[in-house]
């Protein structure tokens, strides 16, 4: 327990710290963050404002984690280097758009294909050392399983190695550029963030002390270094809150891809590595509800233009629009919320859906047990 404290403690620090330090030596670099022209044209008002601060939550997050282990004396795990190899590859992979952005001065930064050939190897590495027998631990256990999970695996779902690495890659990938899609307005994203692993580090915490290593009873969890998780989580929490302390409206810096993706990427991997793939989607729900608008957006405009069926059936002119700008946040932008009210009213939203999703974890124990 000491090591998550240290871990949460000092990433908040050095993040908090380092922040002050990235807006000045981005500023004086030039890297300045592009703006959208279709974009609300209130957002002109944030051209030229740092980016790439997720590099300050990144490198936080590392060093809080190896110098809680420092100060501890543990080794660190398996799991927990994975974890930090996922975090820092896909922020490797948003670092390289944002500075392809300021360098050009450009909101293109890396086309889509490249960006995704980059997750896509990432997250392939990540999925094979997860589910690799030589990570096993002297149970047997492996940082990730070939199983479909919600509060822990399905047993009956059991997938072949090639289908389990897919499914790790889709997840990885979902949920990073879902998190990218939702840093759109000052404090958004990482405020989001933060009730996000501050869940996880509740959830590793509990499976730790009931544990089926510790003979915890029917109901315990097959997780490798669940406690170890708990110390990358509260790293990671910590690192946002600092970081979010410079974020907020308005914001002095932006986090960028280097942020959005890492931290997207790392959600996955504690859903994946906790066993509760599919529990991710109601933790998570504010990142998919904004990634499920912007599909249903891009779907309902291509198929009016493409089906004059299609245009019958749901009454539709060609070039419809459900939302008046995705990702979500932007509708209500379109419809006169203030930006600091949406980022209040979403962070509200997604600390509703994180109790729903730590009731039912935690309901399902009690259930079992009970």
């Amino acid at each position: 327990m000491r090591a998550i404290l240290f871990g949460g403690g000092l990433s908040l620090l050095i993040s908090l710290l380092g922040t002050r330090y990235a807006i000045r030596f981005f500023t004086r670099q030039g890297f300045g963050q592009p703006i959208r022209d279709d974009g609300p044209t209130t957002h002109h008002v944030k051209r030229g404002t740092p980016t790439m601060g997720g590099a300050v939550i990144i490198v936080a997050t590392v060093i809080g984690y190896f110098a809680a282990k420092l100060l501890t004396g543990q080794p660190p795990t398996a799991s927990a280097l994975l974890l930090l190899f996922l975090l820092v590859g896909i922020g490797a992979v948003g670092f390289l758009d944002d500075f392809l952005k300021v360098s050009r001065q450009h909101n293109l930064g890396l086309r889509s294909r490249a960006k995704m050939i980059g997750q896509t190897v990432v997250g392939l590495v990540f999925a094979f050392l997860a589910l690799s027998p030589v990570l096993e631990d002297d149970r047997g256990w492996r940082p990730a399983s070939d199983h479909i999970s919600f509060i822990r695996d399905y047993e009956r779902f059991a997938l072949p190695t090639v289908l389990a690495i897919l499914l790790v890659w889709l997840i990885v990938t979902g949920a990073s550029n879902a998190v990218n899609l939702a840093d759109g307005l000052d404090g958004l994203a990482a405020g989001g963030s933060i009730l996000v692993f501050a869940a996880y580090t509740l959830v590793n915490i509990w499976q730790n002390s009931q544990s089926c290593a510790l003979e915890a009873g029917p109901k315990c969890y097959e997780v490798r270094d669940p406690l170890d998780l708990a110390v990358v989580a509260m790293a990671i929490t910590g690192a946002c809150f600092g970081f979010l302390w410079w974020n907020a409206s308005p914001a002095q810096i932006i986090m960028g891809d280097t942020g959005s993706l890492a931290l997207g990427a790392a959600m996955a991997g504690f859903a994946i590595m906790t066993r509760t793939e599919l529990l991710l989607v109601i933790i998570g729900g504010l990142f998919v509800a904004i990634t499920v608008s912007v599909m249903i957006q891009v779907s309902v405009f291509k198929m009016s233009r493409a089906s004059g069926l299609f245009r019958s059936i749901f009454k539709v002119q060609p070039g419809h629009r459900v939302f008046r700008m995705t990702p979500l946040h932007h509708h209500f932008e379109m419809l006169g919320w203030e930006q600091v009210t949406i980022v209040i009213r979403f962070w509200i939203i997604t600390g509703l859906c994180v109790a729903v999703g730590l009731g039912i974890f935690y309901a399902e124990w009690v259930a079992g047990v009970g």
